[in-house]
């Protein structure tokens, strides 16, 4: 689980944020206004981070035991489950997600759902871009990794990590990535997030400080946002593996 300095009130810095505690937490966040008119709840039953207007939105969708049909999703969707089991069917076949399984939901998609107990989804929407495929990406397990580059030179205290790469989906316009990744231990410089990032660890843990002072560590298991125009440090001290979804605009 993270162990993280909670922000004050009312400070408004761009930070990063534990997503798991949010999904707890149902006094947090707000009800999405996207599909509040949908007949289906996978549209409907959401709650929001309280995130700045633009294309990206991030939060839970919270589903009871049944089923329900989204006729076409309006945005790229990466999900990730929370807690329960989602079982997600098309015409060219079955899905099932389970504790900690992920998924790429392409804009346009068209799929059926169901969920024998209740259900909570992590999520983070891409609103921004053009109708591709859509098509349903699962996030592979353990996929081959390929050689990446490193964080930037300047920025680095210490040995220049090793990092690996593998990418499951690509928005059409480029800006929306999701993966794996993986690095050995590196101590990273406070930098300026230009982009969105949800990261789930699969292995080692990982600490941030942002411009306040603010520090948090994150561990295999956890989930976690880190906002656009933030100002983080990282240090991992042990091999770090993780799964994440980006939004860095061109």
């Amino acid at each position: 689980m993270s162990n993280l300095q909670h922000a004050s009130v009312g400070a408004s810095p761009p930070s990063f944020i534990d997503l798991r505690e949010f999904a707890d937490d149902k006094t947090l966040g707000a009800p999405s206004p996207v599909g509040a008119e949908s007949d289906d709840r996978f549209l409907r039953d959401r709650r929001l981070l309280d995130l700045p207007p633009g294309p990206v939105t991030c939060g839970v969708i919270a589903l009871e035991a049944g089923s329900g049909t989204v006729q076409s999703l309006p945005a790229d969707e990466f999900v990730i489950v929370h807690e329960g089991a989602l079982t997600i069917t098309r015409q060219d076949g079955t899905l099932v997600l389970g504790a900690n399984d992920s998924a790429v939901l392409q804009q346009g998609v068209e799929f059926g759902w169901s969920a024998e107990g209740p259900v909570s989804l992590i999520f983070m929407r891409y609103g921004g871009g053009t109708p591709g495929e859509g098509g349903l990406t699962p996030i592979i397990k353990s996929p081959t990794l390929e050689p990446s580059g490193p964080p930037l030179a300047e920025l680095l205290v210490g040995p220049t990590p090793a990092c690996r790469n593998h990418t499951d989906y690509r928005s059409p316009d480029g800006v929306f990535t999701c993966g794996t990744w993986d690095s050995t231990p590196y101590h990273r410089r406070a930098m300026s997030y230009r982009h969105y990032e949800l990261m789930y660890l699969l292995e080692g843990s990982v600490t941030f400080e942002d411009e306040t002072g603010r520090r948090g560590t994150f561990s295999k298991g956890d989930i976690f946002l880190v906002e656009q125009h933030a100002q983080c440090s990282w240090e991992s001290r042990e091999h770090v593996a993780k799964v994440y979804a980006i939004y860095r605009p061109l």
